[in-house]
């Protein structure tokens, strides 16, 4: 998967990590200037202040902020580390062109895994704290129904242009940014400090799905984190993950869109459930297409590894 992880030429990983928390600070001001001087352009300072005061009747606003904030806190720490590293941007994360096959497995898989995720979000969301952490408990709902309140708000689309652009901002954006930071240079350095390629796919995974902040759906997005990283281990190519990232996301979008259309909200769509035995068969074949898409990918490694010994032979 990472390319020669344990190379001598690189910094530290610890150094590397340093490096990743600064490029995503200066990157997230910088990029956030930049959103809102887009904003200004198209708004002026109404869209500014609207979006600074959650008005949501400004939401194209909101969307060019996010869009401006996943390139600067993720995407751009990314790329300024292979460069920090003087590494081709392509090597460094594994760029490899995806092939059809795998990309329809993957794709998959993706469906197979949705129920079994819907059942880990069922769980948190009934999580309920002791007595002496209700404050804590109380301030967590809050900033869950605050990230509800603005994803309600962030969905709603009118016309096809509406689905075109939220599938752009919310499912394009996030899945090649957050897919480079955290399975790319996050999950990378992570291998590079503790050479377990599981404590690194699950501790990068924990990282992504806190730095969400939304506390009742983190036990699905580490879930969902460890997926991607497992798929990116095993394929060697950051397209997958990003891949599989995207779908997830379109078919929240896509589902959002077809509630609306049909006078529905979309939290409607949380409140379909399955008998027991769905959950079941759901981790069952996520665990069975894992183990394939592991078998398939070692005997495509295998076989490039004896058609490459075989070429240097004389």
């Amino acid at each position: 998967m990472y390319q020669n992880p344990l190379h001598k030429s690189e910094n530290s990983p610890f150094l590397q990590m340093l490096y990743l928390l600064l490029f995503a600070l200066g990157g997230l001001i910088v990029f956030a200037v930049i959103g809102i001087a887009i904003v200004f352009f198209i708004d002026g300072f109404e869209g500014i202040k609207g979006t600074a005061a959650n008005d949501y009747r400004y939401i194209s606003s909101f969307k060019i902020l996010l869009v401006a904030q996943q390139i600067g806190l993720f995407l751009a720490p990314a790329v300024l580390l292979s460069i920090v590293e003087g590494k081709r941007l392509p090597k460094f994360y594994g760029m490899k062109a995806p092939k059809v096959n795998l990309l329809l497995l993957v794709a998959v898989l993706s469906i197979c895994w949705m129920p079994l995720m819907g059942f880990a979000n069922e769980l948190n969301q009934k999580m309920v704290f002791p007595e002496f952490l209700k404050g804590v408990e109380l301030w967590m709902r809050e900033m869950e129904d605050s990230a509800a309140k603005a994803t309600e708000a962030m969905l709603k689309a009118t016309g096809i242009s509406g689905l075109f652009i939220n599938i752009l901002v919310i499912a394009v954006t996030p899945a090649i940014c957050e897919e480079f930071i955290f399975r790319g240079a996050v999950q990378r350095t992570i291998f590079r400090i503790k050479s377990n390629p599981h404590v690194a796919i699950w501790l990068s995974a924990a990282i992504f799905s806190a730095i969400h902040f939304q506390f009742y759906g983190f036990l699905p997005r580490l879930l969902l984190g460890a997926a991607f990283g497992y798929v990116y281990f095993w394929t060697g190519s950051i397209w997958y993950a990003v891949f599989a990232h995207f779908l997830n996301n379109a078919y929240a979008v896509s589902v959002a869109y077809y509630l609306q259309a049909n006078n529905q909200s979309y939290t409607n769509a949380e409140d379909m459930q399955m008998p027991w035995y769905g959950y079941l068969i759901s981790a069952i074949l996520t665990l069975a297409l894992f183990k394939f898409l592991k078998n398939m990918t070692d005997r495509t490694k295998e076989r490039e590894l004896n058609s490459s010994d075989f070429s240097l032979k004389p």
